[in-house]
């Protein structure tokens, strides 16, 4: 199972990488989004994949007895996932801000107007 999920990591980080090497803002960002999911699916594939128990400790019990699936990269991708989503969302609103204000998303044409210079 987990090679499938490997090849798919590798395939989203060659387009991530082909995004982000672009000179369009969108893109760009794009690119961070799918690079980011690469690195969630990583985490998660790190924990290793498996279908054993949930990791509940039984009443009579001090400790799990068995085999039982990892929860920490579970809820460490889950948290990454809440995290990058704010963060695209407010990239996003900052590149329209940007287009608003340079009429442009491609990053080689953004350039700032020179302030106009005070008379002494």
């Amino acid at each position: 199972m987990e090679l499938p999920l490997v090849l798919l990591i590798g395939l989203l980080t060659a387009v991530a990488t082909w995004l982000m090497l672009s000179r369009n803002l969108i893109r760009l960002l794009l690119g961070f989004a799918v690079l980011g999911n690469a690195v969630n699916l990583s985490i998660f594939v790190a924990g290793r994949l498996t279908r054993d128990a949930p990791p509940l400790v039984p009443l009579d019990a001090e400790t799990i007895a068995g085999a039982f699936a990892n929860p920490l990269p579970q809820a460490l991708v889950l948290t990454a996932i809440v995290i990058g989503f704010g963060l695209l969302a407010f990239a996003l609103v900052l590149a329209w801000v940007a287009y608003e204000r340079l009429g442009t998303v491609r990053t080689d044409e953004m350039r700032v107007a020179e302030p106009p210079e005070e008379k002494a």
